[in-house]
């Protein structure tokens, strides 16, 4: 794991820190490249930094304990791991080995895993955690608060909780009676600032969709709402629309092009990999996110406004309007075929409209700088441990 260095001072009490997560650090999903970057930054401001988590077969992550392994399940959407138990002789042999300042543990955790580990800490070490899930579905929900009943003891033990959203943040104190306070997702910005394009681009206007294929990313949407644009000629503009990634809706998303006689104007590149997010992106005109919900926050929202080319257009979900606070007129109700197509037309015809958001959101964006929201956490730890009896 490579560290970037701190621009501002270093600590002067480095703190020994221990990020917990209930899954591997193998898969690059939202909650993994939350603890990372997190991991990243705090160790280059000097601090003593360990990863705890379950399954992982990654080589190059340093400080890495692997407590146990995981099934993998069907939630919120997603298919996501539940990790095994925890054995008491490796978590207790991990406290007394390492000597924690904190434990900043991923919410809802699990009970056999993380709350294991929170419940055998010593008193000195401050426990902190992130809440990071809004719910898609009522059955979720309940399951979610069903957990937060359980863990109802083990949660009187943290000292601190953040949440990465407004809406997160709301969930937590239903589901498990914590006031959470919206801290936000750590990015590294820069890392999607695309080269600056020269002069004016030629070709059709580009519309861009980045993310996995599946229903609640809202790509069948956007294919019916690009239909709607072509079959009701909406512009006479020439434009294009390109769905990157990989996912189980690809053969149903290429039937539903070729159905709608889109084939010329819509294409599927597949797999991108992070290197050339920024490009993608950068070189877009109009970049569309519409996801119909069980968004927390919004990552890939922040990451394409951070490259730097057109307007994102982001569906209304909950954790979208809270990362596009301030820039709600970029929102779009994807289930509305015709309320969406007409907005992606006028969207694509409007060259001024696109400058002028382009141009708020570089400046909404900043607020989502790793090195900020980092300062928050840190100053979440000095809390935490301000409540402990005595601490390292």
């Amino acid at each position: 794991m490579r560290t970037r260095p701190y621009p501002g001072p270093v600590p002067a009490e480095p703190l020994t820190i221990g990020l917990v997560i209930d899954d591997g650090l193998d898969a690059p999903d939202g909650v993994q490249q939350y603890v990372l970057t997190l991991a990243r930054h705090l160790a280059g401001r000097g601090h003593r930094v360990h990863l705890i988590a379950s399954t992982t077969t990654r080589q190059d992550l340093e400080n890495l304990h692997v407590l146990g392994r995981n099934l993998r399940v069907r939630f919120n959407g997603n298919v996501l791991s539940t990790p095994l138990p925890a054995r008491a002789a490796d978590v207790d042999r991990l406290l007394a080995e390492v000597p924690f300042d904190v434990l900043h543990v991923q919410l809802p955790h699990s009970p056999i895993l993380a709350g294991r580990l929170v419940r055998r800490a010593p008193a000195g070490v401050a426990v902190v955690g992130t809440f990071h899930i809004f719910p898609e579905t009522r059955l979720v929900a309940a399951g979610t608060r069903a957990l937060g009943l359980v863990e109802r003891g083990t949660l009187r033990r943290f000292d601190e909780v953040v949440a990465v959203s407004a809406p997160a943040a709301a969930f937590a104190r239903r589901a498990f009676g914590v006031d959470a306070k919206n801290v936000g997702v750590p990015i590294d910005l820069d890392r999607f600032v695309a080269p600056p394009a020269h002069g004016h681009r030629d070709g059709p206007l580009r519309v861009v969709f980045l993310g996995r294929l599946v229903a609640r990313k809202g790509p069948r949407e956007l294919v019916d709402a690009a239909a709607y644009v072509a079959d009701h000629r909406l512009t006479a503009r020439d434009w294009t629309l390109t769905l990157a990634g990989t996912g189980p809706l690809r053969d149903e998303l290429r039937r539903r092009i070729e159905d709608a006689h889109l084939e010329g104007r819509v294409d599927l590149p597949g797999f991108v990999a992070e290197d050339a997010k920024a490009a993608l992106l950068g070189g877009a005109d109009l970049v569309v996110l519409p996801s119909t919900g069980g968004e927390s926050f919004g990552v890939s929202v922040i990451e394409a406004m951070a490259a730097g080319g057109g307007p994102v257009i982001a569906g209304d979900n909950p954790g979208y309007c809270s990362t596009l606070a301030g820039l709600e007129e970029q929102l779009v109700d994807p289930r509305d075929r015709v309320e969406f197509g007409r907005a992606l037309a006028r969207w694509i015809v409007d060259d001024e409209a696109r400058t002028a958001a382009t141009a708020r959101q570089r400046a909404a964006v900043r607020r989502f700088d790793a090195t900020t929201v980092v300062d928050e956490v840190e100053a979440t730890y000095r809390r935490a441990l301000a409540r402990r009896p005595r601490h390292h």
